[in-house]
């Protein structure tokens, strides 16, 4: 089917009406069992957030060596999702999940029987090592196995899943320590990772064919220094006001952009003999570009603020473990019930009706709770994260919905890696930033011991930041259009299609 041929995406034909395509039940089965396991692997990007303020005190550390918790475990998923292409296309889906959900298992248990900081970290990233691959192994599967009239609203669900899991992480976690130690954070998870296993031990089913692709092992450790190097820069940054940083920030962010340069230049030359490790012609689509580039805004902001937002709430509000833990539930439902209304105006009118309103309203968010300070009501701050989790919503799902839906089936395995890594290293910049905006802006001499005025001065310097940052997604979401569908509408059958060395993706993803 040529691009003159296919409706325009986001625009349901009446050969392809929501009504009319309905998700065969094995298809169903396999996209809820990944979803179900993707929320839970997530759950855990975000779980420690509430806990920081805990492990600060408990460990001994310092806000900005606690991040890395965090950081780190976005660092990991930074370095390892572009290899997730090589491996959709090498290893059965089965396969796949099960290893993956293996390692994520054994990474819960190291970090549950964590005796200090140091092993507590290495738990982190066996986890992020096992989830990498859980998102892009959904997005890949939904976007084939879903008809092209219903993916805006099963992709809005599909994408709320990372959006809504930072939010209900922190409510789990406040919930769990107002009465247990933090390692009970990842003794509760154990028993859940182990039924998600053995469901899909039971349950999944095979539904493509494994290609005799290769690893390129150059192309792997070129994209763990560049991406490597530049968040550790990034996270730096803070420590490095009150000299406690190893090396200055601007050396790994200088190793980093040389490596992620020559992680560019080798994908090229590797391309035109169809055997890059990720196919860069993809950035060349427009289409794809303009909504992964907002997506980047929201991505950095949305991380970054789910690490201040429960710093500030326990520094200058006096919010309890519980207290905060509770004050964030709300948020998973917002993000998620506006996420799937939103995934329906999409197959109805496309992006733009969703991402221009829902980005201003999500930096003005931002810049209210710049604002907040002890005399600050707790009603207002939980109507403003609310209103940030309504704006995020309408914007991040659409955005990933709209760059995916650019591509031809076969360069979904290369979008879905290119999307999510790109995500996640502005998740782990993210934080880094804000928690850098934190530190400085305390002035404080001890940065693990703020007073109110500081802790004050310091979430003004956090989410100024945020939301000048934010500005950036009202500028892209302007410059988003529909786009014609790039591919016939997937069917549930077993795919053996790799990324094309001879047919350029450009053809058949101009804007309208």
């Amino acid at each position: 089917m040529t691009s003159s041929e296919t409706p325009t995406a986001g625009v349901a034909s009446p050969s392809h009406s929501p009504a009319r395509e309905k998700l065969t039940p094995g298809s169903a089965l396999v996209i809820t069992l990944l979803i179900v396991s993707t929320f839970t692997v997530l759950l855990n990007e975000m779980l420690l957030g509430v806990a920081l303020p805990t492990l600060i005190t408990d460990l001994g550390i310092t806000p900005s060596t606690g991040q890395w918790l965090t950081t780190g475990y976005l660092l990991t998923l930074a370095v390892l999702i572009p290899a997730t292409g090589f491996l959709m296309q090498r290893f059965h889906l089965r396969t796949i999940f099960l290893s993956a959900l293996t390692l994520f298992t054994a990474g819960t248990a190291v970090a549950a029987i964590a005796p200090g900081f140091g092993v507590l970290f290495a738990g982190r990233i066996i986890q992020a090592a096992g989830s990498a691959v859980f998102l892009p192994l959904l997005m890949t599967t939904t976007m084939r196995l879903v008809p092209a009239g219903r993916r805006g609203q099963i992709m809005a669900i599909v994408t709320a899943v990372p959006a809504a899991a930072p939010a209900v992480g922190p409510a789990l976690s406040g919930l769990i320590l107002s009465a247990l130690s933090w390692r009970w954070l990842f003794i509760l998870m154990l028993p859940i990772a182990l039924i998600a296993l053995a469901l899909g031990a039971w349950k999944l089913r095979n539904i493509t064919t494994p290609e005799p692709v290769t690893l390129d092992v150059a192309s792997l450790a070129l994209s763990v220094i560049g991406f490597g190097g530049l968040v550790y820069g990034l996270a730096s940054i803070g420590e490095s006001v009150s000299d406690h940083a190893p090396v200055a920030p601007y050396i790994p962010i200088a190793i980093g952009l040389a490596g992620l340069a020559a992680f560019v230049l080798r994908q090229v030359r590797m391309q035109r003999r169809g055997a890059a490790f990720l196919d860069v012609r993809i950035f060349r689509i427009k289409p794809f570009t303009v909504p992964l580039l907002v997506s980047v805004v929201v991505a950095l902001v949305a991380f970054g603020s789910q690490i201040v937002l429960p710093l500030v709430l326990t520094d200058v509000t006096g919010l309890s473990t519980l207290s905060l833990g509770l004050f964030l539930v709300p948020g998973g439902a917002v993000l998620m019930t506006v996420a799937s209304l939103g995934g329906r105006v999409y197959d109805r009118f496309g992006p733009r009706p969703l991402t221009v309103p829902g980005a201003v309203i999500w930096t003005a968010a931002l810049w209210f709770l710049s604002t907040v300070d002890e005399n600050t009501g707790v009603p207002a701050i939980l109507a403003a994260y609310l209103v940030l989790n309504a704006g995020q919503a309408m914007v991040w799902p659409t955005m990933t919905t709209a760059a995916l839906a650019s591509l031809r089936a076969e360069l979904y395995p290369h979008g879905t890696a290119a999307l999510n890594t790109i995500q996640q290293l502005a998740g782990a910049a993210g934080g880094a930033v804000l928690i850098s905006a934190y530190t400085i802006g305390s002035t404080a001499a001890d940065a693990g011991a703020m007073s109110t005025s500081e802790s004050v001065s310091a979430g003004h310097a956090a989410f100024i930041t945020a939301g000048a940052i934010a500005l950036a997604a009202v500028l892209g979401s302007l410059f988003v259009r529909r786009t014609p569908a790039a591919t016939e509408p997937a069917e549930p059958a077993p795919d053996n299609s790799t990324a094309s060395s001879d047919t350029s993706p450009r053809s058949t993803a101009a804007a309208k």
